[in-house]
Formats: structure tokens, sequence, C-alpha cells
């Protein structure tokens, strides 16, 4: 491995040992004017390693197989030329696969010139804008433009036409447990569920928030307003309290239900349970009167 203390850091996963340098991107030997579809063999073309989409579902791949079965491919594939008949495809990887499945021999495609990083730029701004995405892979999808292609908030913003708000809310999705993060995206929560349990201070409160989500089927406003009951009032008379962080875990998992502890500095003070139903409200006082 050369250790060359001149050579520019790897992008991403190592861009400089998955791709070819763009020094060596053959594009000047063209098969159409730039612009316009040249028909290309299907077997020329290899995937784009960094497509933030990783599955494909099948139903919905045999679904586009049939449509172009059809009606042919609407839209052409983008491609980069790596070679002599040697092409890497920077979008339209649906369209591709579900090609390969119709029995095509060649597909309608767009040839373009990209380094290393432009490609990887493209093929992101692309998905954004054209696939379903869950809300994970869009916040990947925005973080590795912000970090990778080194796009600033407002760049990404023009590029994609969302607002910097909207771009700062899927990257802070990547902030929560990874468990909550695989609820999101296999959508058994939905964005709203997933911004509720950010503003709970700890992974642990936000794990048994999201349980109870799962658990009691809880819509978006009720998770909102079980959360904002958690907040404490500010108050000159009641602080939180020094109270060990093994005793308030030891309450929390004795009630099986967020616990805040209040105490002024006389040493009164009050503790709260929260529930999120009747159930739940006749399960606490049954332990609360050790019945």
């Amino acid at each position: 491995m050369n250790s060359n203390s001149d050579k520019k850091p790897a992008l991403g996963r190592g861009l400089s040992a998955i791709l070819q340098n763009s020094d060596t991107d053959v594009t000047s030997v063209r098969t159409a004017p730039a612009g316009s579809v040249s028909e290309i063999t299907i077997g020329a073309i290899e995937t784009n390693p960094f497509n933030p989409r990783t599955n494909f579902e099948k139903e919905a791949l045999f679904d586009l197989r049939d449509s172009i079965l059809e009606h042919g491919i609407i839209q052409p594939l983008t491609v980069r030329k790596m070679g002599h008949d040697k092409y890497q495809l920077i979008s339209g990887e649906r369209r591709y696969r579900a090609s390969q499945l119709a029995g095509l021999k060649t597909v309608p495609a767009y040839i373009r010139i990209a380094n290393d990083q432009n490609m990887l730029e493209y093929a992101l701004v692309e998905n954004i804008q054209r696939e379903d995405l869950n809300a994970i892979e869009i916040a990947l999808s925005y973080e590795r433009l912000l970090s990778e292609c080194a796009l600033t908030q407002e760049e990404l913003s023009d590029k994609i036409s969302k607002s910097r708000s909207n771009i700062a809310n899927y990257i802070r999705l990547l902030k929560l447990p990874s468990e909550i993060q695989a609820g999101l995206r296999d959508r058994l929560i939905t964005m709203g569920h997933a911004r509720a349990l950010l503003s709970l201070s700890s992974e642990a409160e936000q794990l048994l928030q999201y349980k109870d989500i799962l658990e009691h089927k809880l819509s978006v406003r009720a998770i909102e307003e079980k959360v904002k009951g958690q907040k404490p009032a500010i108050k000159s008379s009641a602080k939180a309290t020094h109270i060990s962080a093994e005793t308030k875990a030891s309450l929390t998992s004795y009630y099986n239900t967020p616990i805040k502890i209040y105490q002024n500095k006389n040493g009164a003070g009050k503790i709260h349970l929260n529930f999120s139903s009747e159930d739940e409200l006749q399960r606490l006082v049954k332990l609360l009167l050790n019945k």
C-alpha cells in the first residue's frame, strides 16, 4: 500500500481503490455528440458502487420490467465511459436491473464526462430527486453530499431545491440510536415520530418511547404530547435533582416508564411518572400500591 503524503485523501470508502482515477477516464472516444442518447450493450455496463440505494424490491423491479417490455425505456440511463466498450452507471440502476430481467441486449444511455467526485454527486442528487427513498437513505445521501462532495448546506439546498432546515432535519435523524434508525428505514415509524424522539435528552429515553410507539401504535401527535409532558417546567423552587443516575435508572426500570425527579434546595421535591393509556396508568397504580 502506498503512503505518499502528497496524495489527496481518498473519498468515502476509498474511491481511488474502487474506481479508475479520473485521469484514466477515456472520454475522448465519443459514439455520439454530448447530450445525445446512445444505445449501449448492457453487458458493457457495471453498476455504481456509490448508489445510496442498495436494496431493490423484486416485485417493483418485475413491474418495471413489464413496463419496459411494453413501452421501452422512457428515461435513458446515465453512464460514465471507463474505457473501450466499458461503462459505469451514474444513475438509473433500477432501469438497468429491470432491463436485465427483460432480457434486453442494449439500453439507451447518456454518456457523461465525470470525475470520481462528480460521479458520486450525480448519483446522490439524482437519487434524492427521483427515487422513493426512505428518510434514513435521504439523510445519508445529504450527509455524503455535504461531507464527501464538500458541499455547503446552502449549495446543497440550491442543487436539490430543498430548504436548509429540511436538510438539517433529515441529517439530525442520524443522531438517533441505530435501532430507531432501522425502524425509520423500515417504515415502522414516520419522520414525525422520529423528530419527536429527537427532542428527548438521552438515548435511553428515546428507545423507551420508541418501543412504546410500536407497542401501542401511537400517532405522531400522541408521542409529541407525551414527550412534551416529560419536559420540566422551569421554576425557581424546583431544580433538577442531584440524585444519582443509578437511582433514576433503577426507578425507570422498576416502573418501566420515563421518570423525572425534581428537588428544591430544602430537599423537598416531586417525582413525575409518565403514562400513555388507561391500562398503563392502572399498571403504575398497582406498582405504587404494591398490589
